[in-house]
């Protein structure tokens, strides 16, 4: 049997603009799936996940984590 380590998930919606934002800022937030402002989405919590949320901090707030 492997042990698999169970991760939670996160959920991120988007309250900022990103205009007049860098274009790795603008990646970041089409990374995390986002496709228009005020939109909630729910991903996996992974560190790739968090250093998008991180880049972009100032632009999403997390609603969630489980």
């Amino acid at each position: 049997m492997s042990a698999e380590k169970k991760t939670g998930t996160l959920k991120i919606q988007w309250v900022v603009s990103f205009v007049g934002c860098t274009r790795d800022m603008r990646s970041a937030i089409r990374g995390l799936g986002f496709r228009r402002m005020q939109q909630t989405v729910e991903r996996e919590d992974t560190p790739s996940i968090r250093g998008m949320v991180r880049k972009v901090r100032h632009l999403v707030k997390i609603v969630g984590e489980n």
